[in-house]
């Protein structure tokens, strides 16, 4: 079992090019299966029914004394890594595949969550221009906000990525998102001048006292590419600054660049494209935000609303 284990995660890895991030979930989640499996006795794929897999999540749902129980998306997220490897050593010709009738456990339908414009506007003012560490702050999350990226996509940028967009607008950055899917956005004026500004003024400094050169585009105060976990705390300091109760996370820019598109009349398919979706289903999500906030202005404003 383990060694089919290692064999589906090389094949994620190097076939499928998932980011290390995802190897890492399906590395965890598989673990866990393995570990529930052994513990019923079970260590060859060929011993196992679909009652163990369901078993398995209904397991997960539960908790015990010991392990606290995992929400409804944690539990989908593993049955679905249960699925996909079952799938690949099906394919591969092992055993036939005892998940296919498993689905995952069905899921709220949660609204991404997004901030006013006036609100982003306080959050972009934020960053102290005249600091070397208040130049790199407001690069990254006009980069955040500007592009609708992923804080992976962002912190992954070197200084090259951006030279084709600073010489010449109309190019667009290139980002690479899931699975290393390629796609270009533009770069507003704001954005390029938050890091022009830290190019010029603020990246060599600290990039002096590296004690390796970095073509990162992101530094931390010794010089090495900005964490995402560092990028995420950059970003409460100057959500807290801003005044902003709201919790705010990367990912609640993304969803604020997405619904103020919408909101400024972008067409679904376009935002598709620019977050990097590969369903426009997803997108969609997006556009229920845009209507529950004109039905709240709708029952705010109209005399007859209520």
């Amino acid at each position: 079992m383990q060694r089919l284990v290692r064999g589906y995660l090389d094949h994620l890895s190097v076939e499928r090019g998932a980011s290390p991030h995802t190897v890492t979930a399906y590395r965890r989640d598989l673990g866990r299966y393995a570990g529930f499996l052994a513990d019923r006795g079970i260590t060859a794929t060929e011993q196992i029914t679909e009652r163990d897999i369901t078993d398995y999540a209904a397991w997960l749902a539960t908790g015990d004394s010991v392990r606290p129980a995992l929400t409804a998306s944690s539990v989908a997220r593993a049955v679905v890594a249960v699925r996909s490897l079952h799938r690949f050593v099906a394919e591969e010709g092992h055993t036939p595949n005892p998940a296919v009738g498993v689905s995952p456990p069905q899921q709220l339908k949660r609204l991404p969550k997004a901030l006013p414009i006036e609100a982003v506007q306080r959050l972009l003012d934020a960053p102290d221009p005249s600091s070397v560490s208040g130049l790199r702050d407001a690069a990254l999350l006009e980069l955040l906000y500007g592009t609708g990226a992923r804080i992976s996509e962002v912190v992954d940028l070197d200084v090259d990525d951006l030279m084709p967009v600073l010489a010449n607008p109309d190019a667009g950055l290139r980002l690479f998102g899931k699975g290393r899917k390629e796609r270009l956005v533009p770069l507003g004026s704001y954005a390029r001048a938050a890091v022009e500004a830290w190019l010029v003024r603020g990246r060599p400094g600290w990039a002096a006292g590296a004690r390796s050169p970095t073509p990162a585009l992101l530094l931390g105060v010794r010089g090495q590419r900005l964490s995402r976990q560092s990028a995420w705390k950059v970003l409460q300091q100057h959500a807290d600054a801003a005044g902003i109760a709201d919790q705010v996370s990367p990912h609640t820019l993304r969803h604020s660049y997405a619904t103020h598109l919408l909101d400024g009349g972008a067409d679904v398919r376009v935002v598709q494209e620019l977050l990097g979706h590969a369903s426009v289903t997803t997108t969609q999500l997006y556009t229920l935000v845009t209507v529950e906030h004109l039905r709240e202005v709708f029952v705010a404003a109209h005399p007859r609303a209520r």
